[in-house]
């Protein structure tokens, strides 16, 4: 059991990195193109990355098997995630990493509401706090 908890954890902290890596390249990234042709350029290199990545793998023969409610599930995420891209180039573009980064994160606290309300997660109230905890020092951070 310790083993799959430390793998997501390794696999959580190496997300957490590459999101920061994200902001700071795509901050540049936006400094001379408008936001949403930085978006759809970033967008086709996830694409090439992840579909070489199934076909590299071998996952591709799992493609048949996929079920009506996991493509409909799998379609509002990839239009979520689209919109949220969208929205944070733009707001990269015009506000500094330092400030977006942080209020981007409040998801968080969302994430922990909607877990809870939507997939029946647990919201405790060490959740509720580490949530109220990521919002108030998105805030502290926002008031430079």
């Amino acid at each position: 059991m310790e083993s799959a908890r430390s793998s997501w954890l390794v696999l959580a902290l190496l997300s957490a990195f590459f999101a920061a890596l994200t902001t700071i390249f795509g901050k540049i990234g936006v400094r001379e193109i408008p936001s949403n042709l930085a978006t759809a350029i970033r967008t086709v290199v996830i694409l090439l990355l992840a579909w070489g990545i199934v076909l590299g793998t071998g996952e591709i023969s799992g493609l048949r098997s996929v079920g009506q409610k996991t493509w409909l599930f799998l379609i509002l995420s990839g239009l979520a995630t689209g919109a949220s891209w969208l929205f944070y180039y733009a707001a990269l573009q015009r506000g500094p990493a330092s400030l977006v980064s942080p209020i981007d994160k409040t998801s968080l606290a969302m994430v922990l509401i909607l877990a809870a309300l939507f997939l029946g997660e647990p919201l405790t109230w060490k959740t509720a706090l580490g949530g109220g905890l990521v919002v108030l020092g998105a805030i502290v951070v926002a008031l430079k």
